[in-house]
């Protein structure tokens, strides 16, 4: 409890604290509109590693050495809590916008932050709407920022994903950028499944190689986010296969599986045995 306390006060003394801060990003933004957004992604992301290390997340990260520096990519990734977007945010190198639904444009303070770092909410129930983000989404990757979407739509409810919706997807194939498929696993453990406490969680981050849309062979291209949904299924499936390898559930399910198969292999002998025994009295 005394974790989740702490996370909310420091969330909401940023926020208030971060008003004068919005001013003088402002005033910087005037002179030199890139140094105040990096400026702001910096104490964004800062801001956000106090939140999960106060929640005693600890984090592993593989493949980030596969994402583009010297390129916008669009991030695509499995979505199973809040917290996919803070750990993971705290983990771009370059600018980037996330698409969110719109409620939270309505919370305030925190709409000024994600506006001003190229953050756009998605209404799901308007198609035009939709249609309207996704565009703006285009705009920016072309502008040099990147995207991190969670075609799912919503959060999971449990480890299977939902199918991914194709529409987002063509954010990288009209910007002509690389999408970088992210696996996250474990977030859902930090506080979803015991709102309203935070439990000490160890999450991972899986960063595959970048996909170019426009590289594929026709049938993919059509269904690219099947296609991107594949490579993080096989990223999470290798994680939890892993895990199972560390833990010794993997070993311990191996030797219950090898003592039922002797013992099967036993009890059939035995009535082998058996059968010819008293084969020769039932003729």
């Amino acid at each position: 409890m005394l974790r989740t306390i702490l996370a909310v006060l420091f969330a909401v003394c940023y926020l208030i604290l971060g008003i004068p801060v919005l001013f003088v990003e402002w005033l910087i933004g005037k002179k030199n509109p890139h140094l105040r957004d990096i400026s702001s992604l910096r104490m964004v992301q800062w801001a956000f590693r106090v939140i999960y290390r106060i929640c005693g997340v600890k984090l592993t990260i593989i493949g980030q050495e596969n994402v583009p520096k010297d390129t916008p990519v669009l991030y695509v990734a499995n979505h199973n809590s809040y917290f996919d977007i803070i750990i993971t945010y705290a983990l771009c190198e370059n600018l980037t916008g996330y698409i969110a639904k719109d409620s939270l444009e309505k919370v305030p303070l925190l709409n000024i932050w994600m506006k001003r770092l190229y953050c756009l909410f998605l209404k799901r129930d308007d198609m035009k709407a939709s249609l309207k983000t996704i565009l703006q989404a285009i705009e920016y990757v072309k502008q040099g920022v990147s995207i991190c979407i969670f075609p799912e739509g919503t959060r999971g409810d449990s480890d299977e994903m939902a199918p991914f919706k194709e529409g987002s997807l063509k954010i990288a194939e009209k910007a002509g950028c690389p999408i970088i498929p992210m696996a996250i696993t474990h977030t859902r453990d930090i506080i979803k499944d015991h709102i309203p406490f935070v439990k000490p969680t160890h999450v991972t981050i899986q960063y595959g190689t970048p996909v170019y849309p426009n590289e594929l062979p026709k049938e993919e291209k059509r269904a690219l986010g099947r296609y991107t949904q594949n490579i993080i299924q096989e990223m999470l499936d290798h994680e939890k296969a892993g895990s199972l390898l560390a833990s010794g559930s993997f070993l311990s399910y191996s030797s219950q599986a090898l003592q039922i198969a002797s013992t099967t292999l036993e009890n059939s002998i035995k009535w082998d045995a058996f059968t010819r025994t008293v084969s020769p009295f039932l003729r």
